[in-house]
């Protein structure tokens, strides 16, 4: 394990590129977060990462409960909810506002609590009698038992939920106040809850008389064969598009992907322009709300592609929902610690599950960011099945593989040829000269030989290009495992190339005179790990001489990185390659103490694809032993590798795995 284990398995490590310099295109939901947790997140997380807004959980006083729930059961328009108080309120909006992050309101206006009792302010309320309202602003006690009686629907009691009279100008006037304060204080958009259980007319009555003019998406679940229709209310602002919900659902679980090429009006939804998309939410993730087969964090994987094809797909204004885990009960309220807790990210475990951090859905919106300026669909691939490819003209290609085998295609794009960083898995460096993930090859007739495992994806757009001016056409990425039960203290490099005696007698090559003619060109995918990055940084090649010229003097060689195929709960929260450059890999099939090298190759300098490499463990044995491997094009005691592939060794063992990716 290397020498900084402990250190960094205590804290989160972000690595912030361009991501933020595009356009913000996506929202999220941080559903039942704190007031301080939102501002800690925006200021931390979602303004570096260009998320354009939040929606925050109703802000207003509610029922005294622990359900979920409660939030949707309004006593008054007071501030003080379980998010916190007005002034906590008013510091998350002023210091999401100043990280580049909208604040959007869940605003329940339609109906106020059920029954009686006390608020999370103090006020009490019962019988239709509340701080702000009284018995003549409700409508007469009715329940919505048929959704074809467009009167029940909008004029009868919501699961009970006291239904006010929302055409009465006093009524008008008091929510118009309410969401008037919201916009003064900086909120800069609303969803409007439960939007089919009010007359359109209503909802634009209250929006002619609030401050400013803050963005409105409005929840109208419609899947049609119902009285009210989501169209009514397209004048009034954007409306959920709950059908893209349910039908993203059955695509991804039982369909085939093939058949998304037209999705959007083509599958019969709302123009693009009108709708609100997500692939689930905070209902309908629990079977209410126009629920259906629909895809949840529960899922793993799927809901990463699920969400990779909606933000990379031109339709929609698309939300990320980000939960907690509610253990199969429906009913559960949010986990009783912060998300931010006391610098402890409580993330990824038992507790939130903060999708919008997920790589593959970070990674998506990042793209989507940076292919907005071309929002329309090109070059569009599949396999009749479920591996599909698509292009957003010259902005971004993407590829997904549902499938259980790998997608292996050479498939046509409109993007410039070059090398670009896959963003579902990596980011840029600052420089562009690297890409801390894996690098896509778009070939001078502008293809993409695709090898994508099964269950994953590829994203790549142009302001993702790496610019390295090293030749690159030949750069492949080639991956080295060995195994080592290391100590504390502890680090591996690997040094590498062709050996010079056969360079001089057989490739004419004088090593001893230029010693880069046996080294081979490099450039570091894996830039993640603060403790290893110190070494790759400004490293050129795999070669046999320590430290190049430009790189920290203490390196001993090329860096690598400890993995694991599955994380011990014992080492504390879950550590991954792909999100901390280090911990849990899913490339490693072998278990504990693998360490990864993870970089593009240019193959072109090898002996026929054949390298050599021995292991170095600095404060510890030094150099492995000699080895005699067999197998290999000419004699050597150090292990040999293949560039373009994985290759797996034991450390002073004359064994080695080599297989394609």
């Amino acid at each position: 394990m290397n020498t900084s284990l402990k250190t960094i398995a205590c804290a989160l490590v972000v690595s912030f590129s361009t991501q933020s310099s595009a356009t913000p295109t996506t929202f999220v939901h941080l559903f039942e977060w704190n007031w301080q947790d939102i501002a800690t997140e925006c200021e931390t997380y979602l303004g570096p990462k260009g998320y354009a807004a939040v929606q925050v959980s109703p802000p207003n006083e509610h029922i005294t409960a622990n359900q979920w729930w409660a939030r949707y059961q309004p006593v008054s328009y007071v501030l003080q909810s379980r998010g916190g108080n007005r002034a906590q309120f008013i510091d998350m909006v002023q210091r999401c506002d100043s990280a580049g992050v909208d604040i959007y309101v869940d605003a329940v206006i339609n109906h106020m609590a059920a029954g009686s009792g006390n608020g999370t302010a103090g006020s009490s309320f019962g019988a239709k009698q509340y701080p702000i309202f009284s018995p003549q602003d409700f409508h007469t006690t009715c329940t919505i038992n048929n959704y074809s009686d467009r009167g029940q629907v909008q004029n009868c009691e919501l699961v009970g939920l006291a239904d006010l009279d929302t055409d009465a100008p006093y009524v008008q006037d008091t929510i118009a106040a309410y969401l008037s304060d919201l916009t003064n204080i900086g909120v800069k958009g609303f969803r409007l809850d439960a939007a089919k259980h009010m007359p359109s007319a209503d909802i634009s009555g209250i929006l002619s008389k609030v401050s400013g003019t803050p963005l409105i998406f409005q929840e109208v679940i419609d899947q049609g064969g119902e009285a009210v229709s989501a169209s009514e209310y397209a004048s009034n602002g954007l409306v959920t598009e709950f059908k893209y919900s349910v039908e993203i659902g059955n695509t991804f679980r039982n369909g085939k992907l093939a058949w998304l090429s037209n999705f959007g009006e083509g599958w019969g939804f709302m123009p693009s322009y009108q709708a609100v998309v997500f692939v689930d939410n905070h209902d309908n993730q629990r079977g209410h709300g126009g629920g259906g087969n629909v895809i949840t964090f529960e899922d793993g994987r799927l809901y990463d592609l699920a969400n990779v094809f909606m933000l990379a797909y031109p339709y929609g204004y698309p939300k990320v929902m980000s939960s907690f885990d509610f253990h199969s009960n429906t009913d559960a309220g949010a986990p009783n610690v912060s998300v931010h807790n006391n610098g402890n990210l409580e993330c990824f475990g038992q507790n939130w599950k903060c999708e919008h951090r997920w790589s593959y859905i970070a990674g998506a919106v990042d793209f989507r960011n940076n292919t907005n300026d071309d929002f329309s669909l090109s070059d569009w691939w599949d396999n009749g099945a479920n591996q599909i490819a698509f292009g957003r003209s010259s902005s971004g290609f993407v590829a997904i593989n549902k499938e259980s085998y790998q997608l292996s295609a050479s498939v046509p794009t409109s993007m410039a040829p070059g090398q670009y960083c896959n963003v579902l898995k990596g980011q840029l460096a600052g420089d562009a000269q690297s890409c801390s993930g894996d690098v896509i090859t778009v070939q001078n007739d502008g293809t993409i030989n695709l090898n994508v495992l099964p269950f994953d994806a590829i994203a790549i757009h142009h302001n993702g290009k790496i610019t390295d001016s090293a030749p690159t056409q030949n750069r492949q990425r080639t991956v080295i495992f060995i195994k080592a039960q290391t100590q504390n203290g502890q680090d591996m490099f690997v040094r590498g190339g062709i050996d010079h005696a056969y360079a001089s007698s057989q490739l004419g090559k004088a090593c001893t005179a230029e010693n880069y003619q046996c080294a081979i060109p490099i450039t570091h995918n894996n830039l993640r790990n603060t403790t290893t990055a110190v070494w790759k940084q400004s490293e050129q090649y795999l070669d046999w001489y320590g430290a190049e010229s430009a790189q920290n003097a203490t390196s001993e060689g090329t860096a690598m990185d400890w993995t694991t195929n599955l994380w011990p709960a014992s080492y504390g929260p879950l550590k991954t390659v792909v999100n901390d450059g280090f911990g849990q890999e899913v490339l490693n099939e072998w278990g504990e103490h693998y360490w990864m090298l993870d970089v593009q190759m240019d193959c072109s300098k090898t002996v026929n694809g054949w390298f050599e490499l021995k292991a170095y463990v600095k404060n510890g044995q030094g150099f492995e032993s000699d080895v005699q491997q067999t197998g290999t094009p000419y004699p050597s005691s150090n292990h040999f590798a293949q560039c373009g592939k994985i290759n797996q060794f034991d450390f002073n063992s004359s064994t080695a795995y080599i297989e394609p990716f």
